[in-house]
């Protein structure tokens, strides 16, 4: 299927690593121009080695000279679409946290995504086109262990998109949420590494317990992410707004997952 992104230009935060670098990947495949955000300058020139297609921001999200630097870099061009995406709180029960622990999680997960929006939606609505595109984790539709700074905050995000979507529904801009499950990245590698110390038995145990609770059996590949990611991204979802779709491999198990 041609997906029509040749040359159509893409945000994309985290995009040095996990999900991010896939979803990056991926539109570079497709022919896309990318404009990759993260926090670490070394690692994104490594990224832009890859290709001449990508363009480099440095910085984190959620400071508003990064927004700023951002909105440089876009220019008068057509932003085609943006992948809303970073790393996520820290693992930990919720016994183990502190107030302090809620207030950042809200920074890392809520605040900088609906102030990137903010700054993202004027171009986007006058140009009558947009693909916004939130990655955020299974945990909003099923909870996952000794992760309740993230299950709780990223459900926030969820009332945000979906409201918003609503409300700008005929505008030619839609919003949705892909939830991805256990995927083969740096941030499940931590979470394996945390549920080891709390349980007390192996790193490789837990990988195992992790993938055996999927209906496939197995630990997903940043690819297999990415290439729903990039559909979305597409003019083909042009009719799809406001959703959150998990791509988990059969791990939630309600019938709404």
């Amino acid at each position: 299927m041609d997906l029509q992104l040749d040359n159509k230009l893409f945000l994309v935060g985290g995009a040095t690593s996990g999900l991010g670098r896939a979803i990056t990947a991926a539109l570079i495949s497709e022919g896309a121009q990318v404009i990759a955000v993260a926090r670490t300058e070394s690692k994104l020139k490594e990224l832009q080695k890859t290709s001449g297609k990508i363009e480099i921001v440095v910085g984190n999200l959620s400071e508003e000279l990064v927004l700023e630097k951002i909105q440089v870099q876009i220019g008068d061009r057509i932003l085609t679409g943006a992948v809303i995406n970073s790393g996520g709180p820290p693992a930990m029960p919720v016994l183990d946290t502190k107030l302090s622990d809620w207030d950042e999680a809200y920074k890392s997960v809520v605040r900088w995504k609906i102030a990137l929006t903010q700054a993202l939606l004027p171009k986007l609505l006058e140009q009558n086109y947009g693909r916004l595109l939130y990655i955020e984790s299974v945990s909003v539709k099923q909870p996952v262990e000794n992760l309740v700074l993230s299950n709780s905050m990223r459900l926030a995000i969820v009332g945000y998109v979906k409201t918003l979507s609503q409300e700008i529904g005929t505008s030619g801009v839609t919003l949705n949420i892909l939830g991805p499950g256990y995927h083969a990245t740096q941030r499940m590698e931590n979470l394996f590494k945390k549920n080891s110390e709390l349980k007390g038995v192996s790193e490789a145990e837990i990988r195992s317990t992790f993938a055996k609770q999927t209906a496939t059996g197995r630990i997903g590949k940043p690819q297999d992410f990415a290439s729903l990611a990039i559909w979305l991204l597409s003019p083909h979802s042009q009719y799809i707004t406001g959703q959150t779709i998990s791509v988990d491999g059969g791990l939630v198990k309600g019938a709404m997952g």
